[in-house]
């Protein structure tokens, strides 16, 4: 996979110098800007790696992910001090609520399907006892063999 990108690298770059000027500029400009923004990212994640970790909220781009502002810039002192953890405390709790719901969900399916099962069994159980054949009759292997020639 990288010959191939340098492949396509060098024939790019063989075909750039026969593009026009005013082309060429929109492209190393569209570069710079690129460059610069990727630049950024890094140093947010950077940033965000160094600084002591609190879960919120935080945008890069279009991925909302949980990270290390606390909803003051990523220091653990807000404008009065030390951060009393009210809004990190709520962020913890808002960032464990969904994996509550989903063993909630499990729980709730768990229980479904067990409640499925004994209404299954208890239909069963039900079909052999109001029956007018004695449920030892099933095991008897001549009452099996009765069956299959009541079958053909």
């Amino acid at each position: 996979m990288a010959r191939f990108g340098a492949r396509v690298g060098v024939a790019l770059t063989e075909r750039n110098a026969a593009l026009p000027h005013d082309v060429s500029e929109r492209l190393r400009f569209a570069r710079e800007h690129a460059l610069a923004r990727a630049a950024q990212a890094r140093a947010a994640a950077t940033a965000a790696a160094t600084a002591v970790i609190s879960p919120a909220a935080v945008q890069l781009g279009a991925t909302l992910a949980l990270g290390g502002s606390g909803g003051n810039g990523g220091s653990m002192t807000g404008p009065a001090g030390p951060n009393p953890g009210g809004a990190g405390l709520w962020s913890m709790l808002m960032s464990a609520l969904p994996l509550l719901l989903l063993a909630a969900g499990l729980l709730l399916m768990a229980m479904g399907q067990e409640n499925e099962q004994i209404a299954a069994a208890a239909e069963v159980d039900t079909a052999l006892l109001s029956d007018s054949l004695p449920p030892a009759a099933f095991t008897d292997p001549g009452f099996s063999e009765f069956l299959r020639d009541a079958e053909e």
